[in-house]
């Protein structure tokens, strides 16, 4: 890019005069005569951008970034580029890609350099270039003008490009376009300085107040002809708005672009207004604030904005007390609002303007802004601010909708799991449950509970399917439990009595109707219809045992295993067995008989129950039981107690894979103490 920026005839923005050179095939077309010596690039970076709306974001994401990291990395220069600089570089990039992108179809590739002259004398200087292609469709809006010349052929962000660059051109090549612009580190935009810009605001402000809106940005031209702050990011008493009507109509492109991929990642109520008010002030206004409307009870205010910090909280106390009240007849267009009475707060005088949050015909708040040394807010800015406010709405109602539908999820899930575990005398208990996705229960479940008659039941299960079908299946299971071990069924009669329970035309509707109401879930499923009814169970009874003396002499322990990871026992030496034999899954077959095993867990002796979240989760094409993997970890845990087993454990299965587990992760650790 730098031998590009040697070879070209370059000039300042003002200048009127245009001349070209041939490079590469190509013609180039600069603004105004003269040159520049030999320079130096200190730093370059360059990206590739999508032909897709979100170009202009990226663009201006990309350059942010790489003077950030040029910074970082102590580049030469580096340092003295200043936040005008930015603003500037960022506000003409978002221009051109804009212009490339949304008008002439086309993709984008977009180029940054920090370059340093190597004579004396010269600051150094940001140079970016915007390489499109062919238009692959007619731009939009009226043809250029023929006696503007060439160089605006190729778009309508040139204007700002003439208007604030230091100096700048194009490259026609035989299949691209390639518009450059230079931006001076040190003092951008003519007559630059803390001095001039003071100056310039100034003048903004006197403008307004004494001859409207239009006097005001003639006589801020005059002072700051070149201040890309002024448009993007305006100082207070300084309006967006611009004389020349194709700013507002394609620039303003870049700020609801801009707005909407903030919003629309938002799923957060306070997060949504924390972002408006950003976007806002200073760019639109010098304060705002936002109303969030209840389901019951009066609005809330939920964030004020002021350009001055200091006077954010005098303002938020003045709010409270004035809520607006807008019309229904509005339809959330902006209506003009009585400028507040509060000088403390406010400032001095100037419009408001307040508008509904309106989304699919419901209102969900109120947006109030004002804007000091204004009679009343320009038309053009109205429109900005009503277009902006919908896609404040949209992003209101999507956050309150997600809310609302993870609130009752997670009062459903609640009652999948049990509120606590049941202390077992002589027993020290763990559960480690980790399922997968925005969830708070999954596919697996868990309970211990005293069934009376001084037995303790434990259950961990694992219903096969995902979603609300599994979530049916798991709210039937856990309660139907419950019921058989209380009433005094061994454990091979509960898992009878489960297994055909399941098979029962009960659960099959109950499935469906979870899975949308009449839905035909397809031909050849199981009897009942219900595609999650099928599940993996270890269910087993504790009895505490005395020593004969009265003291602990550990548990007996009878538990089966139905289609499940069978358990481990650790010993007190690092010993590791394993329990239990496999049976079939459940659900699978109506008439079926499960086998009970019986053992004395010791005290010092260890059980662990998984699910095959655990035994199953993969690093490349190894499963963390292979190889006796689950065993060869629970070796190496004798002595610890049940909770660092459970820990232990856990921590091996999420280190065996750089990713997470896929599935549900579901583990219950009893010893005997």
């Amino acid at each position: 890019m730098t031998e590009l920026l040697r070879s070209r005839t370059v000039g300042t923005s003002s200048s009127a005069t245009s001349g070209g050179s041939v490079e590469d095939g190509g013609v180039v077309l600069p603004v105004g005569g003269g040159g520049v010596g030999p320079v130096r690039t200190s730093a370059s970076a360059r990206v590739s951008l999508p032909g897709n709306p979100l170009a202009a974001s990226a663009a201006r994401r990309f350059v942010r970034a790489a003077l950030a990291d040029w910074a970082v990395r102590h580049v030469p220069a580096a340092d003295r580029v200043t936040d005008r600089a930015v603003d500037e570089a960022v506000l003409l990039v978002s221009e051109l890609v804009t212009n490339a992108v949304v008008h002439a179809g086309t993709a984008v590739e977009v180029s940054c350099a920090l370059d340093v002259p190597g004579h004396g004398g010269e600051p150094p200087s940001l140079v970016v270039e915007v390489t499109d292609h062919h238009p692959t469709r007619v731009l939009r809006g009226e043809p250029p003008d023929a006696e503007e010349g060439p160089e605006f052929a190729g778009g309508h962000g040139l204007r700002l490009v003439a208007e604030i660059a230091e100096s700048w051109g194009i490259t026609y090549r035989r299949a691209s376009k390639t518009v450059w612009f230079q931006v001076s580190v040190a003092g951008a935009g003519a007559g630059g300085g803390a001095g001039a810009e003071a100056e310039a605001g100034a003048g903004v402000g006197v403008g307004q107040a004494e001859g409207g809106f239009e006097q005001g940005l003639e006589q801020g031209a005059r002072h700051d002809r070149g201040g890309a702050v002024g448009i993007i990011a305006p100082a207070p008493r300084r309006v967006p708005a611009r004389r020349d009507p194709e700013w507002m109509r394609y620039g303003a492109l870049s700020f609801l672009a801009e707005a909407s991929d903030l919003l629309a990642g938002q799923l957060d109520e306070d997060m949504v207004t924390s972002l408006a008010g950003q976007l806002l002030v200073p760019r639109l206004a010098d304060w705002c604030a936002v109303w969030v409307d209840g389901v019951s009870g009066p609005p809330r205010l939920a964030r004020v904005w002021h350009a001055s910090e200091s006077r954010t909280e005098g303002l938020r106390r003045v709010l409270e007390k004035e809520p607006p009240h807008v019309p229904a007849t509005a339809h959330g267009g902006a209506v003009e609002w009585p400028w507040p009475a509060d000088p403390a707060a406010y400032g001095p005088g100037g419009a408001a303007l307040a508008c509904r949050l309106i989304a699919g015909g419901r209102a969900l708040g109120t947006l109030l802004l004002g804007r000091a040394g204004l009679v009343r807010m320009p038309a053009e800015v109205t429109s900005l601010i009503e277009d902006f406010a919908r896609r404040v709405a949209l992003a209101l109602a999507a956050a309150r909708r997600y809310t609302r539908q993870a609130d009752i999820s997670r009062v459903l899930q609640r009652g999948l799991l049990p509120a606590g575990i049941a202390p077992i005398p002589g027993v020290e208990s763990a559960v480690v449950y980790e399922p997968t996705g925005d969830i708070s229960a999954g596919g697996d479940f868990y309970d211990v509970f005293p069934a009376g008659d001084g037995r303790w039941c434990f259950v961990l299960g694992d219903v096969c399917g995902n979603g609300p079908e599994a979530a049916v299946v798991t709210g039937l299971v856990r309660p139907w439990l419950r019921l058989l071990a209380r009433e005094g069924y061994g454990v091979g009669e509960v898992l009878d009595r489960l297994n055909r329970l399941l098979g029962e035309e009960a659960v099959g509707e109950a499935v469906v109707a979870a899975a949308g109401g009449g839905v035909n879930l397809g031909a050849g499923l199981p009897p009942g219809g219900g595609v999650a009814r099928f599940l993996s169970l270890l269910y087993g009874e504790l009895e505490p045992l005395d020593d004969g003396g009265g003291a602990n002499g550990g548990v007996r322990c009878t538990l089966a295993s139905a289609g499940h990871p069978l358990p481990l026992v650790l010993g007190p030496d690092g010993a590791v067995r394993t329990v239990a034999a496999p049976q079939i899954l459940m659900g699978v077959v109506d008439e079926v008989s499960y086998e009970s095993e019986t053992f004395d867990l010791v005290p010092g002796e260890t059980l662990l129950c998984v699910t095959d979240g655990v035994t199953e989760h993969r690093s490349g094409n190894r499963q963390f039981d292979d190889e006796e993997g689950l065993a060869a970890v629970l070796g190496q845990c004798a002595g610890l107690t049940a909770r660092d087993v459970a820990e232990r454990v856990r921590r091996a299965v999420h280190e065996f894979a750089a990713e997470p587990p896929d599935d549900d992760l579901a583990m219950l650790v009893l010893r005997a103490v």
